[in-house]
């Protein structure tokens, strides 16, 4: 992209998003819907994917875990990769990969196979959200990020209520098969929209590749969520498929750190946390995420396993956050452009506490007109936070900036990710164990199996209910949390982000 061309996107003083942002961020939710959609949509075929191939449970877990380590081994070479090669190409290649991992995670034919294309599915899903936010935020520019975060955020919010619901009727309706086929139509249309829309930039060929960063990071990433994802299965921290990869992944990402506050050009800067505000926006963002995903996996157990609901009837009930967070999002992104992050993070993170608050006192019957009203509302106030938050950590940087961060971003919204599923999980399993008196491991299986006989369903149910509400009283606790560094937010926009504009930027 040439110096003339980021003001023909984001003209100096301009608010609106034009038709040229609205074109590209059109594209790029295209591809985050996609990536972000396939983490969810597997998940309700598990069960199917199981009788498919005669295994295990342990081993079709690796039908997920392989994804979700492929992201996080690729997205820190992504803000390198974005500088090295221009985010266009970069974000083609990721359509690419996604695309041709999809077709063939289809056309698997053993166990092993489906493993090795979802590996491939994850290279090309880690790339496409970290890059396609920096396209937005360049295109936009920092004065408008929380317009585009809000568009972005669209696919954020589809994704872990839209995939049960897709996956469960797939996999009814049609075949476990069409899970993967369905990217199929969509890869091959954002291909084509991405290579005729989205501006060309030129490549910094100056910066080497970290590699001994890269060799210290992507490893150990992925073994800290490796570590982290086993605990649930295990039933606890003190398994060594638990705790040994958690330590290994640990050791190597701190040796990271130590030799990137020595080197010129690491593969994630930084100094970026530096930066006061991005530094406070990625604490508010972790404990947001560990407490907010946690409750997000609990939500659905509930409906199936005390409620007996369906895949299909579970992602339908969920569907009122959704509602709420498109209501909310839109008007949170204007806002915090216009009076900063602070007052729309603030009173989404309330709302977020009333709607958890309802499911603190849930049984066994409690009607569901009231938890869809509770779900209501946390969608509303998810509308004020997740996107705001990552508005408020870009709108201070440089656009030079814009990959480095969002790699970085990307890698704390994973790894708080992995561990506030892991943690929601443990305590659930512990408190279900405990209320059936068996092994942590086993507590979710001795529910089921209570559950399914008409004899004890009753009163199981009124047990697993009691051991539900004592979790999302957790998941209460760690969201409330997130008020302390969230009032460090910024509590106006940065007063200097158009004059950054205004200067002539290479992308």
């Amino acid at each position: 992209m040439t110096t003339a061309e980021p003001e023909k996107l984001h003209p100096a003083g301009s608010d609106k998003l034009d038709a040229a942002v609205l074109k590209v961020a059109g594209v790029v939710v295209l591809g985050a819907v996609m990536a972000i959609l396939d983490t969810t949509v597997v998940n309700v075929a598990l069960q199917a994917l199981i009788l498919q191939f005669t295994t295990s449970f342990d081993t079709i877990q690796w039908v997920v875990t392989g994804y979700m380590l492929a992201l996080a081994t690729v997205i820190p070479v992504t803000g390198w990769a974005c500088d090295r090669f221009g985010t266009k190409r970069l974000y083609l290649l990721s359509i690419v990969l996604f695309l041709v991992g999809s077709m063939l995670a289809g056309m698997a034919w053993n166990i092993e196979s489906l493993i090795a294309f979802r590996v491939v599915q994850g290279l090309g899903g880690g790339m496409l959200v970290p890059a396609g936010m920096t396209i937005m935020t360049k295109a936009a520019g920092p004065h408008r990020v929380g317009r585009v975060m809000a568009v972005l955020g669209v696919p954020m919010l589809l994704g872990p209520i839209g995939g049960p619901i897709l996956g469960g009727y797939l996999v009814d309706a049609v075949s476990w098969r069409w899970i993967f086929y369905i990217n199929v139509p969509l890869g091959l249309v954002a291909l084509l929209t991405a290579w005729r829309v989205l501006p060309k930039d030129e490549p910094r060929p100056t910066e080497r590749l970290d590699l001994p960063g890269m060799l210290m990071l992507s490893p150990g990433l992925a073994l800290l969520i490796f570590g982290v994802s086993r605990i649930p299965q295990e039933g606890g921290v003190g398994s060594v498929s638990v705790w040994l990869p958690a330590l290994i992944g640990l050791v190597l990402m701190a040796s990271f750190v130590i030799r990137a506050t020595r080197v010129a050009n690491p593969l994630v800067d930084l100094k970026l946390f530096a930066d006061r505000t991005f530094t406070i926006a990625m604490i508010t963002m972790s404990l947001f995420m560990v407490a907010f995903l946690g409750a997000m996996l609990v939500l659905p157990t509930y409906f199936q396993l005390v409620r007996g609901e369906s895949a299909l009837h579970a992602g339908l009930l969920l569907a009122p956050q959704g509602l709420g967070a498109m209501l909310t999002m839109p008007v949170a992104g204007r806002l915090v452009d216009r009076i900063g992050a602070r007052k729309v993070v603030l009173p989404g993170l309330v709302l977020i506490v009333a709607g958890v608050a309802v499911f603190t006192a849930v049984g066994a019957n409690t009607s569901y007109p009231l938890l869809v009203a509770g779900l209501f509302v946390m969608g509303l106030g998810m509308g004020c936070t997740m996107m705001p938050i990552n508005t408020a950590a870009l709108q201070t940087l440089t656009q030079r900036s814009v990959a480095r961060a969002s790699t970085a971003m990307n890698i704390v919204q994973q790894t708080a990710g992995a561990i506030g599923s892991a943690v929601m999980s443990i305590i659930l399993a512990s408190l279900l164990a405990g209320k059936f008196g068996v092994p942590t491991n086993q507590g979710q299986l001795a529910a089921t199996v209570a559950l399914g006989n008409p004899q004890s369903h009753d009163a199981a149910a009124t047990l697993a209910s009691g051991a539900f509400a004592s979790t999302f009283l957790w998941a209460l606790v760690l969201m409330a949390v997130c008020f302390v560094p969230a009032l460090f937010l910024p509590k106006r926009p940065p007063v200097h982000a158009e004059a950054r504009e205004a200067a002539p930027v290479h992308v």
